[in-house]
């Protein structure tokens, strides 16, 4: 089983960022949305294209997740897949399409448990505050928050932020989200 990593953060935290600490051959970026990286780089992206069958890009993401050959993968914007999904279904009615949502994210994740053990995979997301004020994934319908609690399928959940106009990943939670880390993984609470 891979080691499977979430990061979130809001959008302009630093998420994609982070990307330019690694060099041309170190790891396989898997752009949602295919937007360009926010800094000048030679590091190879993988868009997904809009598969017009099925209305999602999962089987794009899924492939690519597969057939790497990077020791670290990184699905940039993931909680994009769910949206893209859903705005090109928008005009279908009934609570279908939301477990479809759902379980096709679900799968997603599960190809990336399958990876050989020597492989990272870091899964990058927005948050959002549920209803108690909770940092949570963000994420469309009630079954992946109900149900299957993304965060849950996560042993490491850091969060991007700028904190005094420095971009850092915090290790901990305030008590208010889903930030965790393995005992004595990270001793700081901010890296």
């Amino acid at each position: 089983m891979s080691k499977k990593i979430l990061i979130i953060g809001r959008s302009g935290s630093g998420k994609s960022a982070s990307l330019r600490n690694f060099a041309k051959g170190e790891v396989g970026i898997i752009s949602v949305q295919g937007k360009e990286l926010p800094f000048q780089s030679d590091l190879p992206t993988f868009a997904p294209r809009m598969n017009e069958k099925t209305f999602n890009k999962y089987p794009d993401v899924m492939a690519a997740i597969r057939k790497a050959d990077a020791k670290v993968l990184v699905v940039d914007d993931a909680n994009y897949l769910m949206s893209d999904e859903f705005m090109n279904r928008s005009g279908e009615r009934g609570y279908e399409k939301f477990t479809q949502l759902a379980q096709n994210f679900y799968q997603m994740l599960q190809v990336c448990d399958n990876l050989p053990v020597d492989v990272t995979v870091y899964i990058m997301m927005h948050y959002e505050l549920d209803a108690d004020g909770y940092e949570k994934p963000k994420t469309i319908g009630n079954l992946l928050d109900e149900k299957i609690v993304i965060e849950g399928l996560f042993t490491t959940v850091l969060k991007a932020a700028c904190v005094n106009g420095e971009y850092v990943f915090i290790t901990r939670t305030a008590g208010n989200g889903c930030i965790k880390a393995p005992i004595g993984m990270l001793e700081d609470a901010q890296i």
